[in-house]
């Protein structure tokens, strides 16, 4: 995590998050994500997104995580696309935010059913890992640049509307 996030606190307090967490009705998170937690109980009163969390799982925990009357979880274990529509429902007209690596950026992209991407770039090359657009499907993905800001610590944060 804090490879990623060197700038976690910073990015706290911008627009961008500020913006996401209000629009944000219900949350999709694959598992290796929510596992990142030390402690699960830390989500409740703590992470960004106080709404529903859907976690696409083959496990569920044997203890359930802390709930507050805003941050629910559910471990759902018949796929994403299942953990999507459950969000969908969750979040009536709100949107519906998706937390995850490269390979949920790439279910996304395969199921075709990301409206938007968002993407951050930072400065720090990790020299391996995942690629998030890499065995996204067959044929170009049309995408039309929305917003392109600049945040602290050299973060620049670009959003797409994907073409259908």
């Amino acid at each position: 995590m804090g490879a990623l996030y060197p700038d976690l606190d910073v990015l706290d307090n911008t627009e961008v998050l500020k913006e996401s967490m209000q629009n944000t009705g219900a949350a999709v998170m694959a598992w290796k994500e929510y596992a990142m937690a030390e402690d699960p109980d830390w989500y409740a009163g703590n992470y960004e997104y106080q709404v529903p969390i859907f976690v696409f799982t083959d496990k569920v925990p044997q203890k359930h995580p802390k709930e507050t009357d805003k941050l629910t979880f559910a471990f759902v274990t018949d796929g994403f696309e299942s953990a999507v529509r459950q969000a969908k429902r969750a979040a009536r007209e709100k949107d519906i935010t998706i937390i995850g690596s490269a390979s949920t950026t790439q279910l996304c992209l395969r199921a075709g059913i990301a409206d938007e991407l968002h993407v951050d770039i930072i400065p720090i090359f990790l020299r391996s890992g995942f690629r998030p657009f890499e065995d996204v499907g067959a044929g170009p993905i049309q995408m039309e640049r929305i917003k392109v800001v600049e945040l602290p610590a050299g973060r620049i944060h670009i959003r797409y509307r994907l073409s259908k």
